[in-house]
Order: structure tokens, then C-alpha cells, then sequence
């Protein structure tokens, strides 16, 4: 029972000796009401005496300096008991609120004339120590088992107090608070574990100094893990933590390595700019000369860009000077990502994906030792781009830099430049004003394309020493297509069109044989040249259907299901002519000849363009005269649907047969030989609502024939259904995936369940709906006592796992079989696992590996299991076999505070054994 006293006093109406008694007793405490101020009561009581009859003039009381000053709001769940010496007692979930001050605990005693608060818990009937006191200051909260505070001074002694810092908590056995919300300590733990009584972990720390907020300082400590005291001490400790947005440093981690020596890494200095942009300046530095630099910073604006910038530069020291093993092996990177909101600007946008580094940063960077998905990596790619449009104009502008490596060989493609304008497409006789019906010639339409671009490939160290004039490619492109859709015979659809295409260079090449040095010589030109290129076609498709009806015999046999059978046939015929731009009448092409010889009987002559080495090239040599076929086919099936499915009201689902099936290929009619071209075949069946298979594949109609050493083939101007034979199928290749999980099962077992249910209401007469809500919900309550517990009465087990299979398979040529004058075709196949498994909440397994069938190995291996340790986590990471062979094991502490309190363990790959115990 709560015990609530409001207590009033007028003091005007009391007697003196009366309200002395009761201002000893009561001054300081109300509950839920506050008390007069001391200085307020004394000038009250003095102007009452003023205004009374008796013979006293004046009474004067010295106030104490440690008596309370303010209103304290206070209350209990058992009881309150105050006492005539100015002591005050409460029992019971005792609550207590002074200024900023709050105590909670179960005992509160108070000296009203000292301003002393004394709190401890209780002991329930089972012996467990309930209600301990919580006491807050301003943010700063602590729990402990004793504590003595002076209100006034704000000075204290404490038992077994526990407060958060930071990550981390703070447990003391004795703590003595003084001013300015600093404590002092003795026999205290740090810990981020949240277990206080018996934390996985702490630093023992003998005595120190915490200043709330802000700071730990420690005299010496050691580290106990489990109880277990380590041999791993400090002489001090500092230990910052702020729940404010700040710079700071970083503090380094160490590391022997072999060929680097002792070193330090990852030390520097965190700048907190702003609240939209920060900078990280870290450093490695090894015995043996290894040093590496690192600037990181990320930057937002919000409703603008995000973005974060990264670079590094190390120069790696192995082995020792003046031996034959020493190396000095500069390196650096730079990695830019940069998004524009889309809201920002909806006619500008500005992005950046760069990954630039030097070829032998991975291989040269310790921390890639252990990482084969990078090592592995063979090219990186880079680009910068813009975009701006413009309202109410089909022009827009767009211009990027882009950047290739191949870390293997260290090539380097760098474009850059590179502008594009473009033209949307524009009906240029379209009427404003449009009356009656659309001519033929609105229907022309036309667009615009115009590059520029400027490009180089090279070895990365020859770069910046490449010459502009000799080793840049650079150029100019216009492409103005023109095209029109007419309706011929109703259901023709005929689309004439016309391209163009420019190109501007300030260079040409001439070539001429040198007799004396027996070489071809080249000149470079220097000059405007303007090379342009034209071809024209037409195109003709239209749509065919047909409806099947199938016998009423194949009917029978199918239950009467199957209503028609659609087959819609799209064939496409189209002609295309462009002249032979390698004439001599156009001037894009030129000839030297090589004089005959011992091993050469006759003059050769050798046409070259004059336009090689240019960025968009030349035109083509040879006439086109190409007619183009295809036909597309889709057969879909129109059946009648079940009783039980109820997704539509139809009486009808279409079921798709074949989704797509298409033939293409073409002949060139102005070529002297080979003029069929490869026949292209394409299937696309749907296997089920999400999953479909698609094949392509390609029939060559020409021969081969044995080359000049019999070991490889070579096609021939030979048709194959000239000698009797059908096209010859080149291959095809597809791709298959599947995902198991927990789910997968729930849902066949949930739908038979719902047939199941579906069948017995049918069969039932539930005629009352409050029948059929209390069935319904009686149903739902044991279904989930049914989930909750199997047919023995025990609690189900949920352990989550997922397991996803690929298969991939390509039937291809393989090699040269003389005897058939053909190729021999060969089945490359392998199968992919991948999944992961949650033993317990806290056990996390996943692997992942690749079985390669014709080589009967598996490829690239990798198991990693992860254990949540509470405050702790251990990984491990193993690839058991192949190149890659390695392990890597780590346990370290979650919260980034002690980060480098931690055990790492490593292995190089491919010649380190692995001991399985």
C-alpha cells in the first residue's frame, strides 16, 4: 500500500514554538508539493511575529550550509517514516527526485540537516538481491549495491557501481565521486559485455580515474577472460569515448611479417569536418622500409550527392639491401564513387565509379595475401560521366572518361575525352497544324548522333612519356539514321531506311615497301581528313496466326481439357545495299607491292587503309548486297481451367508451349563466295510462372577442310546441302539455378493442407457463421501449438539453411578430327553448391564450391563458419584444396573501442599445410 502525504502549513495561524519543531522535521521533504524556501519561512515568520500581539520582536535561526535548498519530490510502495531528529526513511520501490538528481531503490534513508542520502536493496525470500539503487544525474546513470550522496555537495561514496561509458561499462567495487562528475576508482573492470556480474571479459583494472563522457584513465591493468587472469598487462590505460561526432586518433595495430619485418599499421588521425563530409589520414610503416599513406573520406549532401573518395599509396620494401632478393616496389590507388540524387537536377547528372590502381598494388599489399577474390581479379574499370539535357529540345550532351587495366600484362585503354551531342528522334515534315489524314512523308523521321573521343593504349609506366601526335588516337563520328514505317496490303509493315555516317581525323598513314631494309615503311600524314560511309535497306514483316483444333480422339485422352492451340508466326524478309568503299574512286584505301622473291614467285600486292590507326577506323571493303531473313513462332494452349483454381473468374488459362522459337540468317549477293552467312536458332521455353530455359545456338551450311599441317579446319566455299548434308549445329549453352530453403517445404505441405480444407468445407454443412469464426479460430490455436511442439511433445527445432545449385552446360567444338574433316563436339558441364546454415543462433556455417565434370575436380572452395560469442566474435575461413589453399582465423572483441583487442591468424596461399585435427 502506498502511502501519499501532502502536507500544507500556514504559518501565519501556528505558534512560534510549533512551527520551529516542524520546520526542523519537515523542512526539505514533500511529496508531490514543494516546501517553502528557509529563507522565505524565516522573513514569513518574522512578519507574523510583527503582526502578533506577543511581547517577542525578532527570532533569528542560522541556516546550515548543507541543508537542502530545493523541492524534493519523493514517494514509496510500503511505507514512509519521518522522524523528529530530521531523519526520513522509505520502504519499498522508493523514488526520489531532486533537481537533476533521481534516486531509485528499495531503502532510502535521508539527513535533512546534512543533506545525506543513504540507498541499498533488499534481500526477497529466495535470497536475490532486488531493488539495488539507480541513481541518475543529469545523463549519467549508475546502479550499484550501496551508495552514500550528499545532495548538497554532490560528493559520494559508492559500492559496486555500475555505469556505461561509451560502448563499454564501467564495474567498481569502490568508487568515490567527487566534483565535476569525475570518479574515482579502485579494483574496477572495463567491459563492453553487458553481463555485469560476470562479464565474458574485462580489463582489471587496479585503480583510475573516469571522467563521464569522456575519458577513462587506469593505472596498471590486465586482461581476464572467462575469470581466467591473462599475462597480458599494461602499465596505464586510456580508454576516450564520446557520444559526440569528433576527430580523434587512430590508434596503429602491429604485425611482424617475414619479408617486411615488425611493423605498425593503420595509425593516424580521424578529421571531423562537418556533419557532411570527414577525413581519415592513416599510416603503415615496417622495420625493413615499408611505408604506405591513406586518405578516406566520405561526403553527403542530402537531396544533392553522396559519394566517398579514397587513396592510397605504399611503397613495398622486401628482403634486405645489396641481396639478391631485395625489391622496391612503388604502387598506388584511387577509388572515387560519386551518385546524384535523381531529385537534384532532372536535367544534369554527374556520377563516378573509379577503381584505378597500379598493377602491382593487390599483389604487392599484404592485406590481399589472404584474399584470392581480388587477387584473381585480371581487369579493373573506371568511368566518369555527365549528362545534361535540355527542356523542350531533343539535343542533349552527355561526356565521360573511361579507363580499363589489365593487371596481368599492366595495359592500360584510357579514353579521355570522350563528348557525345545527340539528336532525338524528329518527324522533320510533320505538319504543325495536321488536318485530315497523315501523309506518307510525315511518317520520315531521322536522328542525330556526334562523337568525339580521344584515346590511347599503353603499358602503364609509358604514359605519361607517350607522344600526343603519334600515340594518341583521336577522332570525330556523325550518325544521322533516317527511317519510316509504312502500311502496305494492310498487314505489311514496310520500313525503308537510310544511314550515314562521317568521321573527321587530323591524320592519315601512307605505306610503301622498303627494298634495301626488306620491311614495310609508314608515314604519317598530318592534315584534315573527312571519311564518310552510306547504306540503304528496306525491311517487310507481318504476323500470322493459326488455330488448332485438336481430334476428338487426342481430346478424349486428355480429359476434354484442351480448347485450341495458337501458333503466331512473325516472318521478316530485308534487303540492305551499301557500295565498296575500298575502291580506289573513294581514296580510303591504298597498295604497295612486295617484289617477288626466293620464297615468293610472284609480286604481292597488299591493300591497307589509309585510316588504320585511327579511333573509328574505315569504311569496309567489298559490296553488300545482304537479304536478310527470320521467323519467330509462339505456340500457346488454351485449356480449361481446374475447380479448384480460384486466381480468375475464367473458365480458361492459356498455357505457353513455346515462348519464343526464331530462325534468322542472310545472303549477301554482291560477295564471290561464302555468301550464306551463319543460321541463327533461338528457343525460350517457360518452365513455371518464374523460371524459363532459353537455348541459342548456330548451324554453319559451308564445309571444312584440313589446313596446310592437317591440325586444325577451315571453312571452304562448299554448301553442305550440295554434298548431301544438313547444316552443321555449332553449339549452344545454358545456364539452370535453383534455391532450397526452409520455405520451400512449408509451401507444398501449406498447400496440401489448403486442398485439404478446401475439401472438407465443401463436404460440410456450416451454415452458422459464429460456427465457422469459432472453428476458424480454434483451428489457428492448434495449428500453432502444432507448430510449436512435434507428435512427442517436444518443441520444434528451426535451424534456417538455404542452399543454392547452379548448373551450367555448353556443347561446343572441341577439336580436329581428320578423319571426318570436321570438328569433334565436346560437353563442358559443371555444377555449383552454394548455401549456409544457422545451427543455433549463434553458429553460422556457409561454403561454397564448383565441380568441374570434365576435368572431375572441384574448382574454387571456400568454407566460412562464424560464432557469436556475445561480446566476442570468432571467424574462420578456410579454402581446403587448389591454388588457393589457405586459412584464416580471427577472434576480437565487437565493439570498435577494442578493436585491436583481438587474435588473428593467417596462412599464405597455395604452399602453406593445412593440419585438420
Amino acid at each position: 500500500m502506498q502511502i501519499c502525504n501532502r502536507l500544507h502549513f500556514n504559518i501565519a495561524r501556528l505558534n512560534l514554538l510549533f512551527i520551529f519543531c516542524l520546520t526542523s522535521t519537515f523542512m526539505g521533504f514533500s511529496q508531490e508539493k514543494a516546501v517553502p524556501n528557509k529563507s522565505d519561512l524565516i522573513k514569513h515568520i518574522n512578519d507574523s511575529i510583527r503582526n502578533s500581539r506577543d511581547t517577542v520582536k525578532t527570532v533569528t535561526k542560522k541556516v546550515k550550509p548543507n541543508q537542502i535548498d530545493a523541492k524534493i519530490t519523493y514517494s514509496a510502495q510500503d511505507s514512509i517514516v519521518l522522524l523528529g531528529n530530521g531523519t526520513g526513511f522509505l520502504h519499498g520501490q522508493s523514488d526520489i527526485k531532486y533537481k537533476n538528481i533521481n534516486l531509485k531503490a528499495d531503502f532510502v534513508r535521508v539527513k535533512m540537516d546534512s543533506s545525506i542520502v543513504f540507498a541499498h536493496g533488499k534481500t526477497d525470500s529466495v535470497g536475490k538481491k532486488i531493488g539495488e539503487p539507480v541513481f541518475a544525474e543529469g545523463s549519467t546513470e549508475y546502479s550499484s549495491k550501496e551508495l552514500t550522496y550528499n545532495l548538497k555537495t554532490k560528493k559520494g561514496f559508492i559500492r559496486q557501481a555500475v555505469t556505461k561509458q561509451g560502448e563499454g561499462y564501467i564495474v567498481s567495487d569502490k568508487t568515490k565521486k567527487v566534483d565535476n562528475d569525475i570518479l574515482c576508482i579502485t579494483d574496477g573492470k572495463y567491459t563492453t559485455c553487458d553481463n555485469h556480474e560476470h562479464p565474458d571479459f574485462y580489463m582489471d583494472l587496479t585503480r583510475g580515474k573516469v571522467k563521464t563522457g569522456k575519458y577513462v584513465v587506469s593505472g596498471p591493468a590486465y586482461l581476464v577472460v572467462e575469470d581466467v587472469p591473462l599475462p597480458i598487462a599494461i602499465p596505464f590505460g586510456f580508454f576516450p569515448f564520446t557520444d559526440k561526432y569528433s576527430s580523434g586518433i587512430v590508434m596503429p595495430t602491429f604485425r611482424d611479417e617475414q619479408t617486411r619485418g615488425f611493423g605498425l599499421m593503420g595509425g593516424g588521425y580521424y578529421f571531423a569536418i562537418s556533419d557532411y563530409a570527414d577525413l581519415e589520414v592513416k599510416g603503415d610503416i615496417y622495420t625493413k622500409g615499408t611505408w604506405a599513406f591513406y586518405a578516406n573520406s566520405k561526403y553527403i549532401k542530402r537531396y544533392k550527392y553522396s559519394g566517398s573518395f579514397n587513396f592510397s599509396y605504399r611503397e613495398d620494401v622486401t628482403g634486405e639491401k645489396e641481396l639478391p632478393n631485395y625489391s622496391k616496389m612503388p604502387s598506388m590507388s584511387i577509388v572515387w564513387s560519386h551518385s546524384q540524387d535523381a531529385k537534384a537536377n532532372p536535367y544534369f547528372n554527374f556520377s563516378t565509379s573509379v577503381n584505378f590502381s597500379t598493377s602491382g598494388y593487390n599483389r604487392n599489399n599484404i592485406d590481399n595475401y589472404y584474399r584470392p577474390e581480388i587477387n584473381s581479379q585480371s581487369t579493373k574499370s573506371s568511368s566518369i560521366s555527365f549528362t545534361k539535357r535540355f527542356p523542350e529540345s531533343p539535343f542533349n550532351i552527355s561526356g565521360s572518361m573511361n579507363a580499363a587495366q589489365s593487371t596481368r600484362d599492366s595495359m592500360l585503354d584510357l579514353s579521355l575525352p570522350n563528348i557525345s551531342v545527340s539528336m532525338s528522334r524528329i518527324y522533320p515534315f510533320k505538319r504543325k497544324n495536321a488536318a485530315g489524314n497523315e501523309r506518307w512523308y510525315e511518317k520520315i523521321s531521322m536522328s542525330y548522333n556526334g562523337t568525339f573521343a580521344n584515346s590511347i593504349r599503353t603499358k602503364e609506366n609509358k604514359l605519361l612519356t607517350s607522344s600526343f601526335s603519334k600515340d594518341w588516337k583521336n577522332g570525330m563520328k556523325h550518325s544521322i539514321p533516317i527511317s519510316a514505317t509504312f502500311n502496305v496490303l494492310k498487314y505489311i509493315n514496310v520500313s525503308p531506311s537510310f544511314n550515314y555516317n562521317e568521321r573527321w581525323y587530323l591524320q592519315s598513314v601512307n605505306q610503301s615497301w622498303d627494298e634495301t631494309n626488306q620491311r614495310v615503311k609508314t608515314d604519317t600524314v598530318s592534315g584534315f581528313n573527312r571519311v564518310y560511309d552510306f547504306n540503304m535497306g528496306v525491311s517487310a514483316s507481318t504476323k500470322v496466326y493459326g488455330m488448332y483444333t485438336p481430334l476428338p480422339f487426342f481430346n478424349k485422352l486428355t480429359g476434354n481439357k484442351i480448347v485450341a492451340i495458337r501458333h503466331v508466326m512473325t516472318p521478316t524478309v530485308g534487303f540492305s545495299y551499301a557500295p565498296d568503299f575500298g575502291a580506289a574512286t573513294w581514296g580510303y584505301y591504298g597498295s604497295y607491292i612486295i617484289p617477288a622473291n626466293a620464297a615468293v614467285q610472284h609480286d604481292q600486292v597488299v591493300q591497307y587503309s589509309h585510316y588504320m590507326n585511327s579511333l573509328y577506323g574505315a569504311p569496309g571493303t567489298g559490296k553488300s548486297g545482304n537479304i536478310s531473313f527470320s521467323l519467330t513462332n509462339n505456340l500457346e494452349m488454351k485449356v480449361l481451367k481446374s475447380e479448384k483454381d480460384t486466381t480468375t473468374t475464367s473458365k480458361f488459362k492459356v498455357i505457353s508451349l513455346i515462348d519464343n522459337f526464331s530462325v534468322s540468317g542472310s545472303y549477301n549477293m554482291a560477295a564471290d563466295s561464302m555468301q550464306w552467312s551463319m543460321l541463327n536458332v533461338g528457343l525460350r521455353i517457360k518452365a513455371g510462372k518464374s523460371q524459363s530455359l532459353s537455348l541459342s545456338g548456330m548451324f554453319d551450311p559451308y564445309m571444312y577442310a584440313p589446313n596446310s599441317t592437317n591440325t586444325a579446319g577451315i571453312r571452304v566455299n562448299k554448301l553442305r546441302w550440295e554434298h548431301g548434308k544438313l547444316p552443321r549445329f555449332m553449339g549452344t549453352g545454358t545456364s539452370y539455378s535453383y534455391t532450397l530453403n526452409n520455405e520451400t517445404f512449408k509451401k507444398k505441405d501449406k498447400k496440401k493442407k489448403e486442398d485439404s480444407t478446401k475439401s472438407n468445407n465443401t463436404d460440410a454443412n456450416l451454415t452458422p457463421t459464429t460456427d465457422l469464426k469459432n472453428q476458424t479460430k480454434t483451428d489457428a490455436e492448434k495449428d500453432k501449438k502444432a507448430l510449436a511442439k512435434d507428435s512427442e511433445g517436444y518443441q520444434k527445432v528451426t535451424i534456417p539453411w538455404s542452399i543454392n545449385i547452379n548448373y551450367s552446360v555448353t556443347y561446343a567444338n572441341s577439336t580436329w578430327n581428320p578423319k571426318k574433316t570436321e570438328y569433334n563436339m565436346a560437353l563442358t558441364h559443371n555444377l555449383s553448391f552454394s548455401g549456409n546454415i544457422s545451427l543455433t543462433n549463434n553458429w553460422k556455417l556457409s561454403a561454397n564450391t564448383t565441380y568441374d565434370f570434365p576435368n572431375h575436380q572441384f574448382t574454387y572452395t571456400n568454407v566460412n563458419i562464424i560464432r557469436n560469442l556475445h561480446c566476442w566474435t570468432m571467424t574462420a575461413s578456410v579454402v581446403p584444396f587448389g591454388p588457393y589453399k589457405s586459412y584464416n582465423f580471427k577472434i576480437g572483441v565487437n565493439a570498435s573501442m577494442l578493436q585491436d583487442l583481438k587474435y588473428d591468424k593467417q596462412s599464405g596461399y597455395g604452399n602453406t599445410p593445412i593440419t585438420w585435427y
